[in-house]
């Protein structure tokens, strides 16, 4: 197919709307259920790119969780513990594959963006990560490949409207491409840029030894960003990304942004969020708000104005911000990947108060050894790629 007529742009007056490519060639995407909009195939696209180079990166499957052309999450298919496995929901589904962990990671990175998510995945979907799917709230999924079982779930979900994309894992794009702006057509060559080792070797602080684990996860957080709006910043532990920044004009609006994600997190996973008795009805999307709303400081709101009965069965008590600020202390060995370099060293205290240990960002600020002494202050560990991240 050399065109698909789209219903509408990204709102429903700017018409007409298709995805084609100019060599008139056929399309690499196939639609193989639901009619999948404009915005739709930008995250779909996006998404594809990002896994296909975490896979290619790490050797492992990969799940990236969409929202409005910014990654929500990702992650690559390591085993989730106990943990992990209750607070994103899935302790009761049985041994999952490492695609379905993946997607498990990056869904659960941040529950309350993924709402509605455009799912991307690096390899075949199987059954295991099609059962995830089936039961979140979602727009679709792109994938190279689907297995017939998994494929007969995916096409149940929205009374059958749920959107289905394969794609040509072998296809490679033009080396130039092309948008349009007002009119105005610009041009650049597609960014290209490999995220290995050697880009992760020009380590700039005293302590200089990367375990291989956060090797892995310096890659995560860069690969990522390579496909989030700037300005971005990355929060990633142990194979997945916990706190994703997007789109703010400040730097350090993004470290904070980025990294209260990373706190809320990790406070999931606290044994006052544990303890926590929902009402039976609850939905795991309200339950997610209502967590949120417990970990953040309305939720005196909520005790105060008698709410907490329509969501506990027993009324919790307030989870005080000392208590919050104790926990968030446990966290450590966290890396940070920035898009750009930092200007200031206000970036990195706020990293540090989020467990971060590693960080890689390209440097050439004219702070830079301000920067440097604010990591060796804390011993943290920081490499220099040299090569800046901008997307848009």
């Amino acid at each position: 197919m050399k065109e698909i007529s789209l219903k509408y742009g990204c709102n429903p007056n700017q018409k007409p709307s298709r995805i084609f490519t100019e060599e008139n060639k056929d399309l690499p995407v196939t639609v193989l259920n639901g009619n999948p909009g404009y915005i739709n195939f930008l995250d779909a696209l996006n998404g594809w790119q990002l896994v296909k180079e975490l896979k290619e990166a790490t050797e492992l499957p990969a799940a990236a969780s969409f929202k409005h052309v910014s990654p929500a999450g990702a992650a690559v298919g390591l085993p989730l513990d106990d943990t992990l496995s209750k607070i994103y929901w899935i302790d009761g589904l049985g041994k999952l594959s490492p695609l379905a962990s993946a997607y498990a990671r990056a869904r659960g990175a941040d529950r309350m963006s993924s709402y509605g998510d455009f799912i991307a995945l690096s390899d075949e979907c199987d059954i295991h990560t099609a059962r995830i799917i089936q039961r979140e709230v979602s727009a679709g999924v792109i994938a190279p490949a689907y297995s017939k079982e998994a494929l007969e779930i995916l096409k149940s979900k929205k009374k059958g409207k749920y959107n289905i994309i394969q794609i040509d894992s072998s296809y490679v794009p033009n080396p130039i491409e092309k948008k349009q702006v007002y009119g105005i057509t610009f041009e650049q060559g597609r960014n290209e840029l490999s995220i290995n080792d050697e880009l992760l070797s020009n380590v700039v602080t005293k302590n200089n030894q990367i375990a291989k684990s956060a090797l892995m996860d310096m890659k995560i957080a860069l690969i990522t960003l390579k496909y989030t709006q700037s300005n971005s910043v990355c929060y990633v532990k142990n194979g997945q990304t916990i706190g994703v920044g997007a789109g703010q004009q400040s730097r350090v609006h993004c470290t904070r942004l980025a990294g209260q994600k990373a706190d809320n997190w990790y406070l999931r996973q606290s044994p006052q969020v544990f303890d926590l008795e929902f009402i039976d009805t609850l939905s795991r999307a309200e339950r997610d708000n209502a967590i949120d709303v417990y970990i953040c400081d309305e939720y005196e709101d909520v005790l105060a104005e008698g709410k907490w009965q329509n969501i506990f069965k027993t009324k919790p008590k307030v989870f005080t911000r000392e208590e919050k600020r104790t926990w968030i202390e446990k966290n450590e060995n966290v890396t940070l990947g920035s898009y750009a370099f930092f200007p200031f060293s206000d970036n990195i205290e706020r990293a540090y108060k989020s467990g971060v240990k590693y960080i890689a960002q390209p440097g050439g600020s004219l702070r830079d050894d301000l920067v440097i002494e604010c990591c060796d202050k804390y011993n943290m560990i920081m490499a220099f790629t040299g090569i800046r991240l901008f997307h848009h």
